[in-house]
């Protein structure tokens, strides 16, 4: 039998932590899946932040 896909899987949004103080306009957040057990910790990735038009910090934020 095959496993299910999805078993152990969550998904959490990353938002800009550079943009929060620079006191610009508008939200940048993303969405992505993470294995809890794998991935215990928080997620921190570099994606592209439309409204800074740069590749900025990206941390996994509690719902």
């Amino acid at each position: 039998m095959a496993k299910k896909k999805g078993i152990g899987r969550m998904v959490v949004t990353l938002e800009c932590t550079e943009q929060k103080g620079s006191g610009i306009a508008g939200m940048s957040r993303y969405t992505t899946q993470k294995n809890k057990k794998n991935t215990p910790a928080r997620i921190e990735l570099m994606k592209y932040n439309r409204f800074m038009r740069k590749h900025t910090l990206h941390r996994e934020i509690k719902k």
